[in-house]
């Protein structure tokens, strides 16, 4: 009788660790899907988010908030999938670095808002942090 051996499976059917590894993925969705409701939220009240951005001193604000938007839109829907992960954790780590200094400059507001915009800035520095892991785990994939 001939044995045969298991372990040599074609690149096709292999798999990574991401995709196999159930907290992974887990983790992966929910990220994915809260970055997906923030740019919707972003894109369902467009105007306010202008206005607000304008307000903030951001250059072509009309221009430049749709693109954000649309670069977390598209690197959440990367990570969430998994597909092109390096180039989708990398847009969220784009949105967030320009963002989170612009758009929550709690050193620059009077003491009534700080509170706020420091909370903000905490939580997009958390959500930085975890692109950078994921553009990081993305390396380890490819």
């Amino acid at each position: 009788m001939e044995e045969t051996d298991d372990t040599s499976a074609s690149p096709a059917d292999a798999q990574t660790e991401s995709e196999t590894n159930g907290p992974e993925r887990v983790g992966r969705l929910l990220f994915a899907g809260g970055l997906l409701a923030l740019a919707t939220r972003n894109l369902a009240d467009l105007d306010g988010r202008i206005a607000y951005a304008d307000a903030k001193g951001v250059p072509k604000a009309d221009a430049l908030v749709p693109a954000a938007s649309g670069l977390l839109i598209g690197g959440s829907l990367g990570i969430g999938a998994w597909k092109l992960p390096k180039l989708s954790a990398a847009s969220v780590a784009a949105f967030f670095a320009g963002v989170t200094p612009l758009m929550h400059d709690f050193w620059a507001v009077d003491d009534d808002s700080r509170d706020e915009e420091l909370t903000s800035f905490l939580q997009n520095l958390t959500l930085f942090g975890a692109a950078v892991a994921f553009f990081t785990r993305a390396d380890t994939d490819e």
